[in-house]
């Protein structure tokens, strides 16, 4: 049996096709995609989150795959609540806000840039401690149904104060179900529909926040965590959180909110390659 190359092997991001019911609790998903698998060979389908799971390969031609699956167990019945057209992290179509802080501006860029291509509009948040540290500004302007926010603490450049405050304001008009941004200081862009998720890479203090503040207004929101990796497959548990015990180098490094309010060490402390615990 021949192996699949190892670059096919790495996590990558398959919307659904199709969906056909079999059976009461069996269904068959066909992926817009292929993984070049051979028969009797399996794939592992990620829901970040939730879980990772074996599921054998009922076919794949080259330029689609089908799974067929029984509903049963935590990560079947999740998976089993998946619509045509969803993909792993968002749906297509939704109003999605990014929070980035410093350096996460760039993995931020990298999720608009991917979802504005199926069809999601961003209000895209981004800060540091003044405008000679803000990146990736051209490249998110630059995309298609993109309002870029923009906070400096010092107030060099936009809304002076901490983009978790500038997201908080709009989040605000959201929830009372305004239209519009008129009254609403430092926050430009169109429609303000209500936001149907949030992602967030920064600073940890700065996840913190918005883990407390996408709670408040029940909004489904990922946060990308860093911990101390050093094998990066699962093994050496350096990387585990007290106290779900989870591996962020494997069922991480993007959490959702679900499981980081469960997490007790979340903007507190973390651990050095000794294991010792440091304070934020």
């Amino acid at each position: 049996m021949s192996s699949i190359p190892l670059q096919s092997r790495l996590p990558k991001t398959y919307k659904i096709k199709a969906i056909k019911q079999e059976t009461e609790m069996v269904r068959t998903y066909t992926f817009d995609g292929s993984l070049g698998a051979r028969p009797g060979q399996f794939v592992m389908v990620w829901l970040p989150g939730i879980d990772e799971k074996p599921f054998s390969v009922a076919f794949d031609n080259g330029a689609e795959t089908k799974i067929t699956f029984f509903a049963v167990g935590p990560m079947s019945e999740e998976f089993a609540r998946c619509s045509v057209g969803d993909l792993v992290e968002w749906k297509a179509g939704q109003h999605i806000a990014l929070v980035a802080g410093g350096y996460g501006a760039a993995p931020m860029y990298f999720v608009a840039a991917e979802t504005v291509h199926h069809g999601c509009t961003l209000e895209v948040f981004v800060g540091a401690r003044s405008k000679e540290h803000l990146l990736y500004l051209k490249e998110l302007e630059s995309l298609p149904h993109v309002s870029l926010h923009v906070a400096t603490n010092d107030g060099s450049m936009g809304f002076k104060g901490f983009n978790v405050q500038h997201l908080g304001k709009m989040l605000e008009v959201c929830q009372r179900g305004s239209k519009g941004n008129k009254g609403l200081k430092g926050v430009k862009g169109g429609d303000l529909d209500p936001i149907d998720q949030v992602f967030a890479c920064g600073p940890e203090m700065m996840l913190k926040a918005v883990s407390e503040l996408t709670a408040k207004y029940k909004i489904p929101s990922q946060l990308s965590l860093e911990r101390y990796m050093k094998c990066g497959y699962g093994i050496c548990g350096n990387c585990v959180v007290d106290p779900l015990g989870i591996r962020l180098c494997t069922e991480g490094p993007v959490v959702k909110n679900d499981a980081c309010v469960k997490i007790e060490e979340f903007g507190k402390y973390h651990r050095d390659a000794l294991g010792k615990k440091h304070a934020f």
